[in-house]
């Protein structure tokens, strides 16, 4: 038989859902800002030895 009555975890699973996928999205974003910032350097270090 199905239990009758509001659903007890659900609220639980879909804050801490969203909390990781936060994490995850910045995690993320941290990354692909760390490699244009190396990309970055690399294109200024190989202007500078090409002068």
């Amino acid at each position: 038989m199905a239990k009758k009555g509001a659903q007890k975890n659900t609220q639980n699973k879909a804050k801490h859902t969203k909390l990781l996928n936060r994490k995850k999205n910045k995690l993320r974003k941290e990354k692909v800002a760390h490699k244009e910032r190396l990309k970055a350097i690399v294109n200024k270090a190989k202007e500078q030895q090409n002068q």
